[in-house]
This record gives structure tokens, C-alpha cells and sequence, in this order.
């Protein structure tokens, strides 16, 4: 009998549909700067980001290699600038963490995540090992899911009831040769080539590090099959 009142209540899909792994990142990120912003002074947020922050000149061989120095590579993808570069990367990190996650898992998850964390960093070590400004920010692995997004194609459902990405991953040749991957890398090159070239205009506040951008995103779009829980 329909209506009755033992009638099982029909199920909704929840408001945010964004696995626990990707919510406990954005959780970690957003309370590390809340924590920062509202209950250090400010030597002592100095001190979290000598400590956090990935420094390129600390490995020069003018300084101790402390705890700092083999920690600093991961952590510092969980400290931001600013509240407007928290949000932006925590509104990426729902839009390509979640159906990356929900197809990969989560302990595969946080395994890409500390991947493309540490090929973004060394990309942005390479280019700059003499330099003593601080690398923060979750940019790189998050540029990582959106390479490991064209090796899917982009493709996704809601069959599991969230978003994931579905069907098999192409390879290398398939993705170049389709039209929207092809497409989207372009854009997404010559955006961050821009915005690493605006970086250094005189009278433009931040610095952007595109290097450790680009450097996440390879990894993600050529080392993704790995992670890939589906081997077919």
C-alpha cells in the first residue's frame, strides 16, 4: 500500500556530496589558516611557516637539515596566503577532488595527493633553489587531479550516488588525441603561463608559483594509472 505509514521514506541525495577524504583536507586547510589567522601572533605564524612552508634555499647547504627540511615538502600544501587563495584552491579541490577521490579511493587519495605535492615542489625546486621565498599552498596537487581528470577524459557519473569519474583511463595517445583534452591543456598552460608571467610585473601583488603548478600537473595527467583502483 502506498503512502502508508510504514512506508519507507524515499532517500534524497545529501546537500554536499563530497567523500570524507576530500572533506578532511578542505577541514585541515581551512582550520590550519583559521588557526593562524585568529589565534597566533604573528611571530608565531612566522615560525609555522619556517617550519611549513617549503623554502628552496634551506637545502642549499648554508643551513642544518632539520625536521623542517624532510616535512616541509608535504605541509606545505596545507598552508595558504591568504584567505582568497584558500578559497579558490578549496573550490577546486571539491570540483576535481571529489569524483577523483570517489574513483580512487581514499587511501589511494591521499597517496596521490603527497605524489603530485612533492613532483610540484621539486619542479619549483629546480628552477629556484636559490630563492628564500616560502612555497605554500595546495595549487600543485590540486593542478595533479586536474591532470589525472584528461586522463579520463573528463568523463563522469552520479551512479554511485556522487560524482566519479567512469570508464577506463586513456592512455597517453588517446588523450592527446581527443579534441576536449587537447583543449582544455591549452588553456590551461597558457593560463598558467600568464598568470606566472603577470607574477613579476612590477605593481602585482603575490608571486604565483606555476612552476610547482605545472610540475603537479604532469604528474597527475602522466602517472595517474597507479592510483587507479579500475586496471581494465
Amino acid at each position: 500500500m502506498r503512502g502508508g505509514p510504514f512506508t519507507r521514506p524515499p532517500r534524497h541525495e545529501p546537500a554536499f556530496n563530497i567523500p570524507g577524504v576530500v572533506l578532511a583536507f578542505i577541514a585541515l586547510c581551512v582550520g590550519i589558516h583559521l588557526v593562524r589567522e585568529w589565534l597566533l601572533t604573528p611571530a608565531m605564524d612566522f615560525e609555522v611557516i619556517l617550519a611549513g612552508a617549503f623554502i628552496p634555499v634551506r637545502y642549499s647547504g648554508q643551513y642544518l637539515l632539520d625536521l623542517p627540511a624532510f616535512t616541509s615538502p608535504l605541509t606545505y600544501s596545507l598552508l595558504h596566503g591568504g584567505l582568497a587563495h584558500l578559497a579558490v584552491n578549496m573550490i577546486w579541490l571539491a570540483a576535481f577532488g571529489s569524483p577523483l577521490a570517489t574513483r580512487i579511493g581514499a587511501v589511494r587519495f591521499v597517496l596521490f595527493w603527497c605524489a603530485t605535492t612533492l613532483a610540484a615542489v621539486a619542479l619549483h625546486y629546480v628552477l629556484h633553489m636559490d630563492s628564500n621565498v616560502p612555497l605554500v599552498g595546495a595549487s600543485g596537487a590540486i593542478s595533479g587531479m586536474m591532470g589525472a581528470a584528461a586522463r579520463f577524459g573528463f568523463r563522469s557519473s552520479r551512479a554511485a550516488g556522487r560524482a566519479a569519474f567512469e570508464g577506463r583511463l586513456l592512455t597517453i595517445p588517446e588523450a592527446l588525441s581527443s579534441r576536449t583534452v587537447v583543449t582544455f591543456l591549452a588553456i590551461w598552460f597558457v593560463i598558467n603561463l600568464a598568470t606566472g608571467l603577470a607574477s613579476g610585473i612590477p605593481g602585482v601583488d603575490g608571486a604565483i608559483a606555476w612552476e610547482a603548478h605545472v610540475g603537479g600537473f604532469l604528474a597527475g595527467f602522466l602517472a595517474v594509472r597507479p592510483f587507479d583502483r579500475r586496471r581494465a
